[in-house]
Order: structure tokens, then C-alpha cells, then sequence
């Protein structure tokens, strides 16, 4: 039998870190993962999953990881229920994650094309380059 998932999407808020009576760091997020399609109206939908994380890659991710970061998570689906305040059966579903990867930099803004030195050498990435044929090695 296989359990497995992996996806891909943006964090909705910072990841809370929190510790069990005894001692274990878990922390809770939700990823929010675009479908690949759009609905009858032209807007793109997506899907609002919970992520737990539990030891060191819970303390690492509520070091790291904060709201609309890009973010992959791998792990294992699990369902899990417990009775409410009102004494109804509620089912909780979510993703016990093994593996999260940041997908970007924690420091976007600083990638913006306003911020670089002025001798980086590809400033004019995407536009057309003056080469001529003798400097061609082929």
C-alpha cells in the first residue's frame, strides 16, 4: 500500500510552533495549492491544505517559513477524528510532512532587478545580444 503526496504551493500565514506536554516541537500550516484549471468564471481556484511537521523540521520550518513563501511538502496523508465541544464527531484530514523544501529565498525583494550592482553582467537578461560571426567558436 502507498501513502504519499507531494506539493506545491504558498504558505497563508506563518507557521505556529508549539511543543507537546512532553517536549516534542510540531508545527501547523496551511498550503495553499493552485489547481490546474479554471472555474466557469475565469478565476483560478485552489485548494487550502493543512501541513504538520513534527521535531527538528518543525523548529526549522517556524524558523523559516513565513506567509506566502513558495514551498514544496512531501509526506503522508492522515485522517484523524476526535469529539467536539457539542459532542460531535469531527474528521480532521491533513499531510504529515517529512520533507519541506523552500522554493525561494526567505529575501524576494532583493532578486528585483532595481536592487542589483551595477556590474552584474546579466542586467540585460532577455534582450538581444550584438554578437558577430568571427566571435562565434563555431
Amino acid at each position: 500500500m502507498l501513502n504519499r503526496v507531494i506539493l506545491i504551493g504558498r504558505l497563508t500565514r506563518d507557521p505556529e510552533l508549539r511543543y507537546t506536554p512532553s517536549g516534542v516541537a510540531t508545527t501547523g500550516f496551511t498550503l495553499a495549492v493552485d489547481r490546474p484549471f479554471t472555474s466557469q468564471g475565469g478565476e483560478r481556484e485552489a485548494d487550502f491544505i493543512q501541513v504538520v511537521t513534527w521535531r527538528q523540521l518543525a523548529e526549522t520550518c517556524a524558523n523559516y517559513l513565513k506567509k506566502g513563501r513558495l514551498t514544496a511538502v512531501e509526506g503522508r496523508i492522515q485522517v484523524r477524528n476526535y469529539e467536539n465541544n457539542e459532542g460531535k464527531r469531527v474528521y480532521v484530514t491533513e499531510v504529515i510532512a517529512d520533507n519541506v523544501r523552500f522554493l525561494e529565498s526567505s529575501n524576494r525583494e532583493s532578486s528585483n532587478r532595481s536592487e542589483r550592482p551595477d556590474n552584474d553582467p546579466f542586467q540585460d537578461d532577455g534582450k538581444p545580444i550584438d554578437i558577430s560571426n568571427d566571435d562565434l567558436p563555431f
